[in-house]
């Protein structure tokens, strides 16, 4: 098995130029988003091959999420025939198919919230917005923490929806991958660049709760 999470000089944008959240440092609300954690993206139709060696540090994570009370959603992808995307990628997580289903080891329990989505962003058509603002005793979350799939992709243009939003966000940099290390470190660099996000490893988001 190759490397997961590799090191060394792939620095695209200026790390001197990014900066970490802090709008809401003395109010932190957070949420844990889960994206595209599903059967096709992981086993399935769009393997990434890099998915699998990540899910207990997944797992790890939304159980410390659990522990700490902090709310767990996952924005899945949820087809039908009639969406644009299906032109540059197929059928892939086609809605009622067990390909659109999460994968049994991240299982969302009873209180977690599942928002179905049809494009890159879990913002964009969906009702994620509403169920962030219930959280919180409907203070609603100000602070999203981003788990899954594909760091140059869907985790970037939810990360992206959310800073137009007035969110700020965390990345959880062994929880999250792309098909190549190239995209994920990149899309890493990109995130922190662009979107006032912070990058962490998993154990040191537990510990921020």
């Amino acid at each position: 098995m190759g490397r997961v999470h590799g090191r060394g000089p792939i620095e695209v944008y200026d790390p001197g130029m990014t900066v970490k959240p802090r709008v809401y440092d003395k109010d932190r609300r957070y949420a844990l988003l889960v994206v595209d954690m599903l059967n096709d993206f992981v086993y399935g139709k769009i393997k990434a091959e890099r998915a699998g060696p990540m899910v207990p540090t997944v797992g790890e994570l939304i159980g410390s999420a659990h522990d700490a009370g902090i709310p767990v959603l996952y924005p899945n992808d949820s087809h039908t025939r009639k969406d644009f995307e299906l032109y540059r990628w197929g059928e892939h997580a086609m809605r009622g198919t067990k390909g659109a289903a999460v994968i049994k080891e991240l299982r969302p329990r009873k209180r977690d919230v599942q928002v179905p989505k049809t494009t890159y962003s879990s913002f964009f058509s969906t009702r994620l917005e509403k169920e962030l603002k219930r959280t919180h005793d409907g203070q609603g979350a100000n602070t999203l923490i981003m788990a899954g799939l594909h760091t140059d992709c869907c985790v970037r243009h939810t990360t992206a929806d959310a800073f137009f939003r007035g969110y700020e966000t965390i990345i959880a940099q062994d929880a999250v991958n792309s098909f190549t290390e190239l995209q994920y470190r990149v899309g890493l660099q990109y995130l922190k660049f662009w979107y006032l996000a912070d990058v962490l490893p998993s154990k040191k988001i537990g510990r921020l709760f």
